[in-house]
């Protein structure tokens, strides 16, 4: 991405607007490699699900993805409370060394993991507050989004689809309106299945992607991971190009209108 257009989180400036996971990779190196070829500059790690410290007798997920070289964001997936959320970037934050950018998602239900709008919005609250610097997962409801904002949320991030599902973009409509009405960076998490549904998000006028599944879950995530860069930026490009408007009949590319037969 050029750097005349950087994303912009927190006040941090981002050449890449693709952020990846870190879970459901068959091992750590094959995480490391799909990471490098995102291109992301920003990591999510599931903090109820990954060692980055808690464990001094296993694996750190740190070694793979290096904080000198990535920015972290430390998210609190499996969370059905908010006294759970609040807990878990509690945690981040010390193992981080103060760490306050975080990921905030409050679960209602096990089956579709559908966020709980209400419960996000107290546990956001209470997290703002406190001096985090909350990206939220939220539906994709224009209402809620703009109360995330309101609460002081440094991004907002609706769901595409279910997380994991890989339906790509339901409801573009709902999107385009939480892109028109909000200030801070919007970002699709969650649903995204193949590089065209990045495409399709980013010609809405999202910031960005966050995506997990769809390159972990890959036949070949590495080589997915470099296809989910290029359709960032290409998807970032029509939408600052500016795509032709729709029309319902065919318009020449060549008209006759001014020839000379």
């Amino acid at each position: 991405m050029s750097d005349s257009d950087p994303l912009i989180i927190a006040g941090r400036e981002y050449h890449s607007r693709l952020l990846v996971g870190t879970g459901k990779y068959r091992d750590i190196e094959q995480t490391r490699d799909a990471i490098a070829a995102s291109g992301a500059e920003i990591v999510t790690i599931a903090l109820r699900r990954s060692n980055i410290g808690q464990d001094p007798h296993e694996p750190n997920l740190l070694d793979a993805v290096p904080p000198d070289r990535y920015t972290i964001l430390p998210n609190t997936a499996g969370c059905y409370t908010v006294k759970d959320a609040v807990r878990t970037c509690r945690l981040a934050r010390e193992l981080l060394d103060g760490h306050n950018l975080v990921k905030l998602e409050v679960l209602g239900d096990e089956r579709t993991l559908y966020p709980d709008v209400p419960a996000t919005l107290e546990a956001a609250a209470t997290l703002v507050a406190e001096g985090f610097e909350v990206m939220a997962y939220t539906s994709d409801d224009p209402i809620a989004a703009r109360r995330l904002e309101e609460i002081g949320c440094v991004a907002v991030m609706p769901l595409a689809a279910p997380i994991g599902s890989g339906l790509g973009i339901q409801n573009r409509y709902n999107l385009l309106e939480i892109v028109e009405q909000l200030s801070v960076p919007v970002l699709v998490d969650a649903g995204v299945g193949t590089a065209s549904d990045v495409a399709v998000a980013m010609e809405l006028g999202c910031d960005a992607v966050l995506l997990n599944t769809a390159i972990a879950g890959a036949q070949d995530p590495v080589l997915m991971a470099s296809a989910m860069r290029k359709a960032v930026e290409a998807g970032r490009e029509a939408f600052r190009a500016g795509r032709i408007p729709k029309r319902r009949y065919a318009s020449a590319s060549s008209p006759l209108d001014g020839t000379f037969f």
